[in-house]
């Protein structure tokens, strides 16, 4: 993904309880033809850090969980052979 321009933010509202998240994207991939999104979460329990991969559903800006375990497995090692590679590219 590019950085030219920054990191973007993206805030997800929890439909249930209106609870804000603020994710940083750090890249998208075309799977099977579906986007899937990888953000990374701040969070003030460092256990609660990490990687979130989403689905991007009807166009920009709404995304949802992946209940598919296997699917989300195969997106999960398709993002981190992504960053291996940018990586090993910036060492070069």
């Amino acid at each position: 993904m590019s950085e030219e321009y920054g990191a973007t933010f993206v805030t997800l509202v929890d439909e249930e309880d209106g609870t804000e998240t603020e994710l940083e994207l750090l890249d998208t991939l075309e799977y099977e033809g579906q986007t899937f999104a990888a953000f990374y979460v701040e969070d003030e329990d460092p256990e609660e850090e990490g990687i979130v991969i989403l689905r991007e559903v009807n166009g920009e800006d709404q995304y949802e969980s992946l209940e598919d375990d296997e699917l989300l497995e195969t997106v999960y090692e398709l993002f981190m052979q992504r960053i291996q590679e940018d990586e090993e590219d910036d060492a070069e």
